[in-house]
């Protein structure tokens, strides 16, 4: 496998900074392009010698602000896009406490476990199980590339747990800001964190 940078994707038009968007395609908002440009500013200097990203419009945008600065095709996976939140896409939490208020206790609770479903969306079991495609793809890379994907929060969070060889209920033990950066090496014995949820590129914004 490789080293990896783990972005999560901008702000969007649809404040995913305040509100749950899963399936929504939903562009970068002005501010989302500014902090994708202080991405692609951050990592000029690195070798970068693929990226994916999800085939989302806030993550492919910012993948792509950022592959500017490299001269390199963005690969786009569906298997990237993040979880699905099923009845409660596009809420925010104080919405679904009045609509959902069992749900929303659980919500708060970092110790819900990987068989936590969003009502009519997806499981933390079933990202998983489609993100283990794409940890296919990655193993496809030498220890000597530097690969970059840009997805989601939920996605980032999975793959972190995944290619550390930690269970999956340990996702909600994670936060990550949007268009942060996270670094990982990877390797035939692990993998291991070398940055996590890094947003001092965004300091003057």
């Amino acid at each position: 496998m490789s080293r990896l940078l783990l972005v999560r994707h901008g702000e969007t038009e649809l404040k995913s900074s305040e509100r749950y968007w899963g399936r929504t395609d939903t562009k970068l908002s002005a501010l989302g392009l500014r902090q994708a440009e202080r991405l692609r500013d951050r990592l000029a200097a690195e070798r970068i010698d693929a990226i994916y990203s999800s085939n989302l419009k806030r993550a492919r945008m910012t993948a792509e602000i950022i592959a500017s600065g490299h001269q390199l095709d963005v690969t786009t996976c569906a298997e990237l896009r993040e979880v699905d939140f099923g009845e409660i896409e596009g809420l925010n939490m104080e919405e679904v406490s009045q609509l959902f208020p069992e749900l929303a206790v659980r919500m708060k609770k970092v110790d819900r476990g990987p068989d936590f479903r969003y009502p009519g969306g997806e499981s933390l079991d079933e990202l998983g199980n489609r993100l283990s495609s794409f940890l296919g793809r990655l193993k496809k890379h030498n220890e000597e590339e530097t690969v970059l994907v840009v997805a989601h929060y939920g996605v980032i969070r999975t793959l972190i747990c995944q290619l550390m060889g930690m269970e999956l209920r340990h996702v909600y033990h994670i936060r990550l800001k949007l268009a942060s950066l996270s670094i990982m090496e990877t390797g035939p014995t692990g993998a291991i964190l070398h940055r996590l949820n890094d947003t001092s590129h965004l300091d003057s914004i």
